[in-house]
């Protein structure tokens, strides 16, 4: 049987992005998939593509805004979302987190890094752009707060930030979650039913 792989460009800033990965694991299971996050960062995607988060590319659209935020109720609701919390710091800077989440993945604790702040960000609402805060979440789940952050500094770490970043913009991403099933692209959490398709 021929291993099929998901690939998920991610950073933690989008809600979405944490809404996605909540609903994947069935549809995983559906597929036999093995899922891979590439660690990104957003608004570097954002800056090399022209694109905007909806909050400011809709700001003069109310009805499309507020079309987005029914879907988001939607696909909440569909899926029993319930430890979905929007983060009352939103937006949130996640440079550090994200050269974070380089250093969980050269340390091999990605997905244990992800899970975690995860829900410091979308279902505890801490302000995750304070090395305070942090450190101390981290510290307090498992990890070496001040250790890894003192890692995000490291030269090879926020260049290999860099490069994902730039990797996924030349393959066609222009925002987050976005899949890639071999060279083809999903964009956005409404796309898995086709994800799911292109994995079948």
């Amino acid at each position: 049987m021929v291993s099929k792989t998901l690939e998920l460009i991610f950073d933690f800033s989008s809600p979405n992005a944490w809404l996605v990965l909540k609903a994947l694991p069935p549809l995983l299971e559906r597929t036999g998939a093995t899922l891979v996050i590439t660690p990104c960062l957003l608004g570097g995607i954002f800056k090399a593509t022209g694109n905007q988060p909806p909050m400011v590319r809709y700001a003069d659209a109310p009805a499309k805004l507020a079309y987005e935020h029914l879907e988001m109720r939607r696909f909440i609701a569909k899926h029993g979302l319930t430890a979905f919390r929007m983060n009352p710091h939103f937006p949130v800077n996640t440079l550090t987190i994200m050269r974070g989440a380089i250093v969980a993945e050269d340390e091999g604790r990605l997905g244990e890094y992800i899970e975690t702040v995860n829900r410091a960000m979308w279902e505890e609402g801490l302000k995750m752009d304070d090395a305070h805060v942090i450190a101390a979440f981290l510290s307090d789940n498992g990890f070496d707060g001040p250790a890894l952050l003192a890692r995000t500094q490291e030269p090879g770490i926020k260049a290999r930030l860099v490069a994902n970043t730039e990797a996924a913009v030349a393959r066609g991403a222009f925002g987050i979650p976005t899949f890639f099933v071999g060279d083809d692209i999903f964009f956005g959490k409404e796309r898995l039913s086709q994800v799911e398709e292109a994995l079948g």
